[in-house]
């Protein structure tokens, strides 16, 4: 039996166990049917989103259909025969779990693919790179430095995936100019990934776990574009400049200088210059949303308008967006979803007694679950299965008001989420820069855990900082 047979098997014997046992055996008590088969979907979710034993947005899509047969109120006769019996449970509006596919978050996603796929199709991006790394000249500790700031600023508005593509092809032929030994090369290809999995922090769609994490800041919790830049950018920024000195100590170069040679001009064509107009309008909505009113998912639709009115986003190109990634957020929308109208979550979270916890202690223990578990799968994925259960904890704990309840433990989970990148399979972004054979994995990790370690600190300094401040 291969490993993948063996993986896919696992991941559905395991549910499948779950869902024929009695629910008497489970240890939450009064179960009801519909969260008894929540539980057996989650963690089927689970499985194959820590093994992969299938493409991560096809489990999302799988568990979608599966909760639309298992515990809607469309689901097949065979399965809903017992509605009539004692604590059944309430079947979820098949409305609801299909709707996950054109939530506000994954309009917001689309706004900014949209924005991603012109800048590149018109070198917005690249003519970019070229003019700002000018200013750094040609050491390469300053070069290492520019290429950090631009990679962490494009990964706030771009895929941490694109953005990583494309700053590692700017990087190629920079490399030659290092000796084979050289420990700068193992530097300057590292800072890529590095730089994109920090520059994500920065915005709410700079990474899906940010904007899953709106989902659940709602009402007098919800936290808008520039808010969160607001102390994302200075996290963001704090961080990078740690890497950037972690990365010159432990591989200093041998090399003094370097010469880049990026060509290429900004195109001034009409449809180039309703591109740029457009990425400028569209990010300074986002930025000012508490000036003009205008939500940032509504602003996010603007750019999806202009670029399919004026042809800058073909037919063509609307196939090369990243559909995996908003069917993958989409799936751990409808878990959340199934979690929290089933009563699941906030069963689970009452049969513990996390009142008599020290809220330090909650915190601390669901940031450092979220990074040990995003070090080893998607962050995306670890983000999808824990902030449902996260939110309800943040609900009901009342310990937790004072620190500023689940606003603070839905932040630090989310941004910790985000810090596990010590291996080639935590982030795509690590994964390409391993790929080019200058990498080891010794290399990433030592960086990686280092960094995940300090930005952990540096999450808890920030969300005290929020509340002292009154923003929590």
């Amino acid at each position: 039996m291969n490993n993948k047979l063996a993986k896919i098997i696992t991941s559905l014997t395991v549910p499948l166990i779950i869902l024929i046992i009695p629910k008497d055996w489970l240890p939450i008590e009064n179960v009801s049917t519909i969260e008894h088969r929540v539980i057996a979907l989650f963690f089927m979710a689970a499985l194959l989103w820590i093994t992969e034993a299938i493409p991560i947005y096809a489990t999302s899509i799988l568990i979608i259909v599966l909760q639309l047969i298992t515990i809607s109120s469309t689901g097949i006769n065979i399965l809903i025969e017992g509605a009539g019996e004692n604590n059944f449970g309430e079947l979820l509006p098949y409305k609801e779990i299909m709707g996950t596919f054109s939530s506000p978050i994954i309009l917001l996603f689309l706004g900014g693919f949209f924005l991603a796929m012109a800048s590149t199709k018109y070198r917005l991006d690249q003519n970019l790179a070229r003019v700002l790394l000018k200013p750094f000249g040609n050491r390469p500790a300053y070069i290492m430095m520019g290429l950090m700031m631009i990679t962490a600023v494009f990964s706030m508005f771009m895929s941490n995936t694109a953005t990583t593509a494309m700053m590692l092809s700017i990087v190629a032929p920079v490399l030659l100019y290092f000796e084979d030994r050289d420990p700068g090369k193992i530097a300057l290809a590292l800072c890529i990934p590095l730089a994109a999995n920090i520059g994500g922090l920065g915005t709410p769609i700079g990474t899906p776990p940010n904007a899953l994490a709106l989902k659940y800041l709602t009402g007098k919790d919800s936290i808008g574009f520039g808010q969160w830049m607001s102390f994302g950018a200075p996290f963001v920024i704090t961080l990078l400049t740690i890497a950037w000195f972690l990365l010159m100590r432990l591989f200093p170069s041998r090399t003094t200088e370097i010469k880049l040679d990026i060509k290429g001009e900004f195109s001034k064509t009409p449809k180039a210059m309703i591109v740029y107009i457009t990425f400028v309008l569209t990010i300074l909505l986002w930025l000012f949303d508490f000036v003009h009113g205008v939500n940032s998912y509504t602003v996010a639709m603007i750019p999806v308008a202009i670029f399919l009115t004026f042809n800058i986003i073909t037919k063509e190109d609307l196939k090369k967006i990243n559909w995996d990634v908003l069917w993958l957020v989409s799936g751990g929308i409808a878990l959340g979803l199934a979690l929290g109208k089933s009563g699941l979550a906030a069963h689970v979270v009452a049969s513990i007694p996390f009142n008599s916890f020290s809220p330090f202690v909650i915190i601390a223990l669901a940031a450092l679950l979220a990074i040990v578990m995003a070090n080893f799968m998607s962050n995306t994925a670890t983000a999808n299965l824990l902030l449902p259960i996260i939110a309800t904890i943040g609900a009901s704990v009342e310990s937790l008001d004072p620190l500023g309840g689940s606003k603070m433990l839905i932040l630090g989970t989310t941004l910790a989420a985000s810090l596990g990148m010590a291996l080639p399979i935590s982030t795509p972004p690590n994964a390409l820069a391993h790929a080019t054979g200058v990498i080891e994995t010794r290399d990433m990790m030592k960086v990686g855990i280092v960094i995940g370690l300090i930005g952990l600190i540096l999450v808890f300094a920030t969300l005290f900082t929020l509340k002292l401040i009154g923003f929590l």
